[in-house]
């Protein structure tokens, strides 16, 4: 869809056009929604790290002073944004590369017996709490991958978007294998699922079984920055998703305004709320904090997932009655929209189900209702799904 149509709405405009104005309205606001929220899964995330150095003060400060430091850098310009986020995304990269380069040595050329693909049936190996246990992990795994869907986002700005979509889509599933499966491979065979599970960050946890010197310390700072960099991404992205609803008529118009230096400011405040929501949770629960706030956020994600799928039965449906050639067909249609569909609506409906999720349908499903209310007051002064590309074009000093 996105190589077809690259715009900046992507899929909330896709919906819009194939299937409802409706539809596209939902579903921009619900992802809208798990962004905001995931900025303050990832400020709580940070409050408990820091836990390891300084035990005594109480996380709520390191979690009220971040959060004020980013919004403070995302109240500059782009420019300030971008600087930040590559010294960020830098030391990401090159910690996540050395870490790899000294487990696999220690795995597949050290002489510690310990290490090793034996401790992968350790503590009950992958079928952990069974079937069941497995279904209810991948929950987690979603949140893990939330912002995979940003490339579909990120396209409405690129030069050659049919070469560049399909480039960035490769490039990320490789990506994903190394960052991803080839890491927590790694780590697993370091230490055993039992280890992992006894809390704190999983690299952490494995240098501390290594024994290497302030390996543990090193690897606590990358792991904060890491979930600095995604607070500032998500920050950032929610933002300038807010700033387009209100230029499209979909949202008020006081958050489609600039300062001079061209930052939405009323709409990074507004999109600060989840920081706010995390804060109050966090306060009155540091223990669950980070879970109440991982819940809340998975709606959005889920819904959208879903709809994006559905919305691709509707995309293809189309072209196939009209008889346009499209450039780009995704295999396995329609057999693969229609299981990812389904699967995505039976995880949102176990969420129910589980003790650390449940207010995922518990909020989620009021604040649709609330988003649904809201379409019906402002759908009269809605630009259409159409003229969103030239909205975008014409507001390029945010790009």
């Amino acid at each position: 869809m996105t190589v077809a149509h690259a715009t900046t709405g992507s899929f909330g405009a896709f919906a819009e056009h194939y299937i409802s104005p409706f539809a596209g309205f939902m579903i921009k606001y619900l992802y809208w929604s798990c962004i905001v929220l995931a900025v303050g899964t990832e400020v709580t995330a940070v409050g408990d790290y820091m836990q390891m150095w300084f035990p005594s003060v109480p996380p709520i400060v390191w979690v009220l002073g971040f959060s004020a430091l980013l919004i403070g850098v995302n109240m500059f310009n782009v420019k300030a944004f971008g600087t930040l986020e590559y010294w960020f995304s830098a030391t990401k990269v090159f910690a996540i590369v050395g870490f790899i380069v000294v487990a696999a040595a220690l795995v597949f050329g050290g002489s510690n017996p310990d290490f090793g693909m034996q401790n992968y049936n350790a503590d009950g190996g992958f079928f952990l709490g069974g079937a069941k246990g497995v279904w209810f992990a991948v929950i987690v795994a979603i949140f893990s991958y939330l912002s995979i869907e940003m490339i579909a986002v990120a396209a409405g700005e690129a030069k050659e978007p049919e070469v560049a979509v399909k480039k960035a889509f490769k490039v990320t599933l490789l990506r994903l294998f190394l960052f991803y499966i080839l890491t927590l491979s790694l780590i697993l065979a370091i230490a055993p699922v039992g280890k992992i599970l006894e809390g704190g960050s999983p690299f952490v946890t494995v240098m501390q079984v290594i024994g290497i010197p302030y390996a543990d310390s090193i690897l606590n700072f990358v792991v904060i920055v890491a979930a600095l960099s995604a607070m500032n991404s998500q920050l950032y992205i929610s933002t300038r998703m807010m700033f387009f609803l209100s230029r499209g008529g979909h949202a008020p118009r006081m958050f489609g305004k600039v300062r001079r230096n061209g930052a939405p400011v009323n709409a990074l405040l507004l999109s600060a709320g989840g920081i706010a929501v995390a804060t109050l949770i966090y306060a009155a629960n540091p223990e669950t904090g980070f879970t109440v706030m991982m819940a809340l956020s998975m709606f959005g994600a889920m819904a959208t997932w879903m709809l994006i799928f559905v919305t691709h039965l509707f995309f293809r449906r189309h072209h196939k009655r009209s008889g346009e050639e499209l450039s780009y067909k995704l295999p396995f249609y329609p057999l693969g929209s229609l299981l990812g569909a389904l699967l995505m609506a039976a995880l949102l409906v176990t969420t129910l189900f589980t003790q650390e999720f449940q207010m995922t349908l518990i909020f989620g499903f009021p604040f649709a209702l609330v988003v649904a209310a809201l379409y019906f007051l402002l759908r009269k002064r809605m630009v259409p799904a159409e003229e969103e590309l030239r909205e975008a074009a014409a507001v390029g000093d945010l790009a």
